[in-house]
Protein backbone atom coordinates (compact mmCIF):
# COMPACT_ATOMS: atom_id res chain seq x y z
CA UNK A 1 0.00 0.00 0.00
CA UNK A 2 1.35 3.42 -0.96
CA UNK A 3 0.66 6.23 1.49
CA UNK A 4 0.88 9.76 0.13
CA UNK A 5 -0.50 13.17 1.00
CA UNK A 6 0.23 16.86 1.63
CA UNK A 7 1.85 18.27 4.75
CA UNK A 8 3.33 21.58 5.87
CA UNK A 9 6.94 21.55 7.04
CA UNK A 10 8.93 24.28 8.77
CA UNK A 11 12.48 22.98 8.45
CA UNK A 12 13.10 24.54 5.02
CA UNK A 13 14.00 28.10 4.09
CA UNK A 14 15.90 29.62 7.00
CA UNK A 15 15.35 33.39 6.84
CA UNK A 16 17.24 34.46 9.94
CA UNK A 17 18.24 33.88 13.54
CA UNK A 18 18.49 36.11 16.58
CA UNK A 19 17.14 36.95 20.02
CA UNK A 20 13.51 37.81 20.67
CA UNK A 21 11.08 38.24 23.53
CA UNK A 22 9.37 34.84 23.61
CA UNK A 23 5.71 35.23 24.68
CA UNK A 24 5.63 31.64 25.90
CA UNK A 25 8.88 31.61 27.88
CA UNK A 26 8.38 35.15 29.17
CA UNK A 27 12.00 36.16 28.49
CA UNK A 28 14.64 36.71 25.83
CA UNK A 29 15.36 33.56 23.81
CA UNK A 30 17.09 32.52 20.59
CA UNK A 31 14.81 32.08 17.58
CA UNK A 32 14.81 30.80 14.02
CA UNK A 33 12.73 32.56 11.37
CA UNK A 34 11.77 30.06 8.66
CA UNK A 35 9.56 29.64 5.64
CA UNK A 36 6.63 27.24 6.00
CA UNK A 37 6.19 25.19 2.81
CA UNK A 38 3.69 22.55 1.75
CA UNK A 39 5.20 19.27 0.55
CA UNK A 40 3.90 16.25 -1.28
CA UNK A 41 4.72 13.34 1.01
CA UNK A 42 5.29 9.70 0.32
CA UNK A 43 5.10 7.40 3.33
CA UNK A 44 5.03 10.60 5.45
CA UNK A 45 8.40 11.72 4.04
CA UNK A 46 8.48 15.13 2.27
CA UNK A 47 9.36 14.48 -1.35
CA UNK A 48 8.23 17.33 -3.60
CA UNK A 49 8.18 20.98 -2.40
CA UNK A 50 5.01 22.79 -3.40
CA UNK A 51 3.78 26.26 -2.48
CA UNK A 52 5.00 28.52 0.30
CA UNK A 53 2.28 28.90 2.95
CA UNK A 54 3.82 31.55 5.17
CA UNK A 55 6.60 32.24 7.66
CA UNK A 56 7.06 31.26 11.28
CA UNK A 57 9.33 32.20 14.15
CA UNK A 58 10.24 29.30 16.41
CA UNK A 59 11.66 29.66 19.89
CA UNK A 60 14.76 27.52 20.29
CA UNK A 61 13.96 26.91 23.95
CA UNK A 62 10.26 26.05 24.16
CA UNK A 63 9.97 25.14 20.42
CA UNK A 64 6.65 27.00 20.10
CA UNK A 65 5.98 28.66 16.73
CA UNK A 66 4.78 32.26 16.39
CA UNK A 67 3.75 34.70 13.71
CA UNK A 68 6.76 36.83 12.59
CA UNK A 69 4.99 39.91 14.04
CA UNK A 70 6.31 38.75 17.42
CA UNK A 71 9.75 40.03 16.40
CA UNK A 72 8.47 43.62 16.66
CA UNK A 73 8.40 43.38 20.47
CA UNK A 74 11.65 44.61 22.03
CA UNK A 75 13.86 42.26 23.99
CA UNK A 76 14.74 43.05 27.60
CA UNK A 77 18.13 44.36 26.47
CA UNK A 78 16.57 46.59 23.81
CA UNK A 79 13.99 47.88 26.28
CA UNK A 80 16.69 48.65 28.84
CA UNK A 81 18.39 50.99 26.37
CA UNK A 82 15.13 52.39 25.00
CA UNK A 83 13.79 53.56 28.37
CA UNK A 84 16.48 56.20 29.02
CA UNK A 85 16.44 57.20 25.33
CA UNK A 86 12.74 57.92 25.63
CA UNK A 87 13.27 60.04 28.74
CA UNK A 88 16.07 61.95 27.00
CA UNK A 89 13.59 62.76 24.26
CA UNK A 90 10.94 63.98 26.69
CA UNK A 91 13.45 66.13 28.58
CA UNK A 92 14.85 67.68 25.41
CA UNK A 93 11.42 68.59 24.06
CA UNK A 94 10.32 70.39 27.22
CA UNK A 95 13.66 72.18 27.63
CA UNK A 96 13.51 73.43 24.03
CA UNK A 97 10.17 75.02 24.90
CA UNK A 98 10.97 76.42 28.31
CA UNK A 99 14.67 77.18 28.32
CA UNK A 100 17.62 75.67 30.12
CA UNK A 101 17.53 77.27 33.54
CA UNK A 102 19.65 75.67 36.24
CA UNK A 103 16.59 74.23 37.97
CA UNK A 104 15.15 72.79 34.75
CA UNK A 105 18.49 71.28 33.73
CA UNK A 106 18.87 69.69 37.16
CA UNK A 107 15.38 68.20 36.95
CA UNK A 108 16.07 66.89 33.42
CA UNK A 109 19.34 65.25 34.43
CA UNK A 110 17.66 63.59 37.42
CA UNK A 111 14.80 62.27 35.26
CA UNK A 112 17.07 60.77 32.61
CA UNK A 113 19.44 59.24 35.15
CA UNK A 114 16.56 57.67 37.06
CA UNK A 115 15.42 56.10 33.78
CA UNK A 116 18.72 54.23 33.54
CA UNK A 117 21.29 56.54 31.93
CA UNK A 118 23.54 57.02 34.95
CA UNK A 119 26.32 58.73 32.98
CA UNK A 120 24.03 61.32 31.41
CA UNK A 121 25.47 64.81 31.89
CA UNK A 122 25.03 68.43 30.79
CA UNK A 123 26.99 67.89 27.57
CA UNK A 124 24.63 65.06 26.55
CA UNK A 125 21.66 67.22 27.46
CA UNK A 126 22.87 70.16 25.39
CA UNK A 127 23.43 67.87 22.41
CA UNK A 128 19.89 66.51 22.73
CA UNK A 129 18.34 69.97 22.97
CA UNK A 130 20.21 71.16 19.88
CA UNK A 131 18.88 68.34 17.67
CA UNK A 132 15.75 68.79 15.49
CA UNK A 133 12.59 68.07 17.47
CA UNK A 134 11.40 65.24 15.21
CA UNK A 135 14.77 63.47 15.43
CA UNK A 136 14.86 63.89 19.20
CA UNK A 137 11.39 62.50 19.82
CA UNK A 138 11.69 59.44 17.53
CA UNK A 139 13.04 57.14 20.33
CA UNK A 140 10.04 58.04 22.48
CA UNK A 141 7.62 57.42 19.62
CA UNK A 142 9.15 53.98 18.99
CA UNK A 143 9.07 53.14 22.70
CA UNK A 144 5.50 54.32 23.37
CA UNK A 145 3.86 51.31 21.71
CA UNK A 146 5.53 49.00 24.23
CA UNK A 147 4.84 51.02 27.39
CA UNK A 148 2.02 50.40 29.83
CA UNK A 149 -0.41 53.23 30.51
CA UNK A 150 1.26 53.91 33.87
CA UNK A 151 4.66 54.17 32.19
CA UNK A 152 3.35 56.59 29.54
CA UNK A 153 1.85 58.74 32.29
CA UNK A 154 5.18 58.72 34.12
CA UNK A 155 7.07 59.97 31.06
CA UNK A 156 4.64 62.85 30.64
CA UNK A 157 4.70 63.61 34.37
CA UNK A 158 8.52 63.73 34.39
CA UNK A 159 8.46 66.16 31.46
CA UNK A 160 5.95 68.32 33.31
CA UNK A 161 8.14 68.30 36.44
CA UNK A 162 11.04 69.56 34.36
CA UNK A 163 8.78 72.32 33.06
CA UNK A 164 7.64 73.45 36.52
CA UNK A 165 11.09 73.18 38.09
CA UNK A 166 11.72 76.88 37.44
CA UNK A 167 8.16 78.15 37.79
CA UNK A 168 4.73 77.94 36.20
CA UNK A 169 4.42 76.37 32.77
CA UNK A 170 4.46 78.85 29.90
CA UNK A 171 2.31 78.43 26.75
CA UNK A 172 5.20 76.91 24.77
CA UNK A 173 5.80 74.32 27.50
CA UNK A 174 2.11 73.43 27.57
CA UNK A 175 2.14 72.98 23.81
CA UNK A 176 5.25 70.80 24.07
CA UNK A 177 3.61 68.67 26.76
CA UNK A 178 0.55 68.26 24.54
CA UNK A 179 2.80 67.10 21.71
CA UNK A 180 4.55 64.63 24.01
CA UNK A 181 1.19 63.33 25.25
CA UNK A 182 0.07 62.73 21.66
CA UNK A 183 3.35 60.91 20.93
CA UNK A 184 2.75 58.73 23.98
CA UNK A 185 -0.79 57.92 22.87
CA UNK A 186 -2.52 59.85 25.65
CA UNK A 187 -5.72 61.78 24.99
CA UNK A 188 -5.81 65.57 25.67
CA UNK A 189 -8.09 65.00 28.67
CA UNK A 190 -5.81 62.32 30.09
CA UNK A 191 -2.77 64.51 29.55
CA UNK A 192 -4.46 67.45 31.27
CA UNK A 193 -5.10 65.32 34.32
CA UNK A 194 -1.44 64.25 34.54
CA UNK A 195 -0.11 67.77 34.03
CA UNK A 196 -2.57 69.32 36.51
CA UNK A 197 -1.56 66.80 39.16
CA UNK A 198 2.12 67.71 38.67
CA UNK A 199 1.34 71.45 38.86
CA UNK A 200 -0.67 71.03 42.07
CA UNK A 201 2.11 68.97 43.63
CA UNK A 202 4.68 71.63 42.71
CA UNK A 203 2.58 74.39 44.29
CA UNK A 204 2.15 72.38 47.49
CA UNK A 205 5.81 71.41 47.59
Amino acid sequence: MIIFGLSVFYFMGLIGKGRFACPNCGGDRDYEHRTARRFFTLFFVPVIPLDKVGEVVRCQTCRVRFDPAVLAAPTSAQLASALPAGMRAAAAVILRAGGTSEAAVGAALAAVRSAGAEGYDVAHLQADVSRPAEAVVEPLRALAAHLTLDARERYLAEAARIGVADGALNPAEREALGWLASTLGLTPAHALGVITTVEQSARLG
